[in-house]
């Protein structure tokens, strides 16, 4: 069909332009890690010799902080801060969930530790309540990204059918989905799909 094979050159394509935004910002990375003097080992930031000190110095004391905050930025934060709660059942709830179910439809596990990246908080240009907002922040988005990156596999599973309305943030994955009314290949397509889902390599999977 001309539809189907016009779709699937630019499902291609749209592969091929995020593969190369992902060397695009490998690359951006690495100019970052020589202005800035840091590299990773195992999974650790070290910055070259001196360059703590620096930063040390131009942290602003978390006393001092305080007083030059936002007065409805302060009033606001334990608003913000309430919703560690349902961030952390829904981390353990979608854990839990992937770790039961997957193995049974046969879904590659999501690594959770990909997603959860806690590392801002060692810059010691921070004080105490930065550190504590970016360990929040950091968390928090991690495990949103995480659980959407679990829910987009079940979608896969369960209904890969694109919608009628074009959706803001729909993740990669949809794109391939089934055509919305197209009956004639939905099971045919809904096997690919499953089999494919099943195939997946991790690396392949961040967005």
């Amino acid at each position: 069909m001309a539809t189907e094979s016009r779709q699937q050159k630019v499902v291609n394509r749209l592969h091929e332009l995020r593969d190369e935004i992902e060397r695009e910002i490998g690359l951006l990375l690495k100019e970052e890690r020589i202005a800035f003097k840091y590299n990773i080992d195992k999974s650790r930031v070290r910055f070259k010799e001196g360059v703590k000190k620096l930063h040390r110095r131009q942290r602003i004391t978390s006393l001092r902080y305080l007083l030059n905050a936002n007065i409805k930025n302060l009033l606001s934060a334990p608003v913000v801060l309430s919703l560690i709660l349902p961030l952390m059942v829904l981390d353990l709830w979608v854990t839990l969930y992937q770790l039961l179910c997957f193995p049974i439809y046969g879904i590659p596990r999501v690594n959770r530790g990909r997603y959860l990246i806690l590392d801002r908080h060692h810059l010691s240009y921070l004080n105490t309540i930065e550190k504590i907002n970016c360990l929040y922040c950091g968390y928090g988005n991690g495990v949103l990204n995480f659980a959407r990156e679990v829910a987009s596999r079940t979608e896969q599973y369960w209904c890969p059918i694109k919608h009628a309305q074009k959706a803001p943030g729909q993740s990669f994955r949809q794109r391939q989905f089934s055509s919305y009314g197209d009956a004639d290949n939905y099971r045919n397509q809904l096997q690919k799909l499953r089999e494919q889902l099943s195939q997946e390599d991790e690396q392949q999977t961040i967005k």
